[in-house]
């Protein structure tokens, strides 16, 4: 009938038909082609053709018969996926459709399996899909289906399904990462005269940022465009220069012009500079981020330095100078004495150093092997070694465990042995409490590979080992309910939105407890004591805007007279959905505090009542307008 519907509006002719029967019988002797057109009209979806192929045998091969039919649906639902299909080649579109919404449906179904069974602990991504997304796996569909589909999770109505877009960037993260990791390894089994800095560079920085846009081809694009201001500006000084043409330039003082220019453009067009107020921030190490910003330290400007001479057919080398990365220009042929090098100090301008100089630079002597050049390998382990320390600076939240953890993954990759680096790891999995199987077979690998490990190794795996045993046995999840007499104290409720009256931040609670439960350490440090109540009084679990969790006070703590959104990312871990005053909490926070949604919902319709009448726009009743019975 839909379709009978469309053709009649498109034919009007044919309008007169009474009866959706008769209305068919013209439709399936129609051509072939208008039949298809009429059934890849935008209003009729995959459900629709689905019907109408199952109404004659006619209809049935118009719809499976060229392709066209499933081929507009699949374009029509999966926009994104068409850059993967060639304009000139045939598919089976069916199958492509029917392949596509399986994952959808198996994906739908392991993020919402997910937080049924890692609410209570802190997520780990790898053991999830160790346990959960090997079904999603073991479909053989394509990564690239999988990747569309959490997508559109993300990308649907951001006040909505929080929970689900929670656990599905999870899952994407994870899964870019993993494909990350396996251009990586073989990035580092090729020789090192194909192991360009750049392109490793980028997959360090992919594999720290895996939601972020980053790709080799789009750097390299921005790269050239450098280029070309060099080659311009390189015109100007000398119109025949080789490096306007294609190959390496050989004289000495050809190169230098190259040099001058590359610092004029770089440094004096573009402004590229160091970054000396905010060194230890990782975007410094991003090389997206370095192009972004136009500015990095010195071993990420040197990646730029060196990547943007050799396109301009000068050859720089790295150096692992300490303190300070650094670059080295030979003045002959081939060289293996120190002082027959100028070593460019991309950090600085490109401003160019003598051997001794370089020392004056760190305030230090060395040795002549820090002089020497690296391989591409021993620049990455440098990189990476940067965003290590940074997040072992960190401030043990969240975002600097992850960066940590990234770092451990990327260092491990490039130099898998490295006992001091996997008992790092193996001792951070195991005080986050993560994947405990993980870290026996990390202990395990120290264990055979130094022997000397023995004391650590032991006492990491004697509490792994009661670790996955409590795990085997979980606690029934603590319920709290306002209706207990122990609880008559507490105020307010999960979801409700509020302010701190004395720190103004905003924030939106996930639970509470009907008194402090922190140690004695906590309460002295943080001054309870000196509140009105004290510890005496209802502590509520918070999410703060600015990321933080904190323990509140209820007597610090009043309702948020204008709600507003949280921008916190732990949100959809216990929330399912911003209704636009408060946050609908999902089944497990509902599970652990089943009768707050209630007592949320009513304080809600107070406050918005008394705000109301406050601006005016709702009257108070009054005796005149009581209702009298009968």
């Amino acid at each position: 009938k839909i379709v009978c519907y469309v053709f009649a509006v498109a034919h009007p002719v044919l309008a007169t038909a009474e009866e959706g029967v008769a209305s068919t019988m013209i439709l399936t002797d129609l051509p072939t082609e208008l039949l298809e057109y009429i059934l890849c009209f935008p209003i009729l979806n995959h459900i629709d053709i689905s019907n109408v192929s199952c109404c004659c045998k006619r209809l049935h091969d118009v719809c499976h018969g060229s392709g066209k039919v499933w081929g507009h649906q699949y374009k029509l639902r999966w926009p994104r996926l068409q850059k993967l299909y060639r304009q000139n080649e045939s598919y089976d579109w069916l199958k492509e459709f029917k392949t596509r919404h399986m994952v959808c449906l198996q994906i739908q179904r392991t993020v919402v399996s997910i937080s049924k069974r890692f609410f209570a602990e802190v997520p780990c991504i790898g053991q999830v899909l160790g346990d959960s997304f090997a079904e999603i796996e073991s479909l053989g569909a394509p990564e690239h289906f999988c990747e569309d589909e959490l997508l559109s999770i993300l990308n649907s109505d951001r006040r909505k399904r929080l929970t689900l877009k929670y656990y599905a960037k999870k899952i994407l993260y994870f899964l870019r990462q993993q494909k990350v990791l396996r251009s990586l390894k073989a990035f580092l089994e090729r020789p090192p005269e194909e192991q360009l800095a750049l392109e490793g560079a980028v997959l360090v920085d992919q594999y720290c940022n895996p939601l972020a846009d980053v790709t080799l081809e789009s750097i390299s694009v921005q790269i050239d465009d450098i280029t070309d201001k060099v080659k311009k500006y390189l015109r100007v000084k000398n119109a025949s220069h080789p490096s306007l043409r294609t190959g390496q330039v050989e004289d000495l003082e050809l190169q230098r012009q190259v040099i001058c220019a590359l610092n004029a453009v770089l440094y004096d067009q573009l402004q590229y500079k160091g970054n000396e107020c905010d060194y230890y921030n990782p975007l410094n190490s991003y090389i997206h981020q370095v192009v972004l910003r136009r500015t990095g330290i010195p071993i990420s400007l040197s990646v730029l330095y060196m990547t943007l001479a050799r396109k301009l057919g000068v050859l720089l080398e790295p150096v692992n100078f300490p303190n300070h990365f650094l670059l080295r220009w030979c003045q002959r042929q081939t060289s293996d004495d120190i002082y027959d090098y100028i070593y460019v100090d991309a950090f600085g301008k490109g401003k160019q150093l003598t051997a001794r100089e370089c020392e004056y630079l760190i305030r230090q002597q060395v040795t002549a092997e820090y002089y020497g050049s690296i391989s591409t390998t021993e620049l990455l382990l440098r990189m990476v070694g940067n965003l290590l320390n940074i997040g072992k600076r960190g401030e043990g939240n969240e975002k600097s465990y992850q960066l940590l953890r990234d770092s451990l993954d990327l260092y491990l990759t490039i130099d898998p042995d490295n006992v001091q680096y996997l008992l790092l790891q193996a001792r951070l999995y195991f005080h986050l409490g993560i994947w405990p199987e993980k870290v026996l077979d990390i202990l395990q690998h120290i264990q055979a590979l130094d022997p000397s490990q023995h004391g650590a190794v032991g006492y990491l795996v004697q509490h792994t080992l009661e670790h996955i045993q409590h795990k085997r046995h979980p606690m029934e999840p603590d319920v709290k309910r306002r209706s207990a007499p122990e609880h008559s104290q507490v105020q307010y409720s999960v979801g409700l939105i509020m302010k701190h009256k004395r720190s103004g931040y905003n924030c939106v609670i996930y639970g509470w407890d009907p008194k402090c439960m922190m140690s004695q350490e906590w309460i002295t440090t943080m001054r309870v004591h000196q509140l009105t109540s004290g510890a005496n009084q209802p502590f509520y679990n918070v999410l703060v805007q600015d990321g933080t969790c904190r323990y509140a006070a209820q007597e610090n703590l009043e309702p948020h007279s204008a709600p507003l959104e949280i921008a916190h990312p732990e949100v959809g871990r216990y929330f399912s959905e911003f209704a636009g005053t408060h946050y609908v909490s999902n089944e497990e926070l509902q599970t652990r505090y089943p009768e707050d949604m209630v007592e949320t919902q009513s304080t809600v319709q107070e406050l918005y009542e008394a705000h109301l009448l406050s601006s005016g726009h709702l009257a108070e009743p009054s005796a005149d307008h009581q209702t009298v019975g009968p």
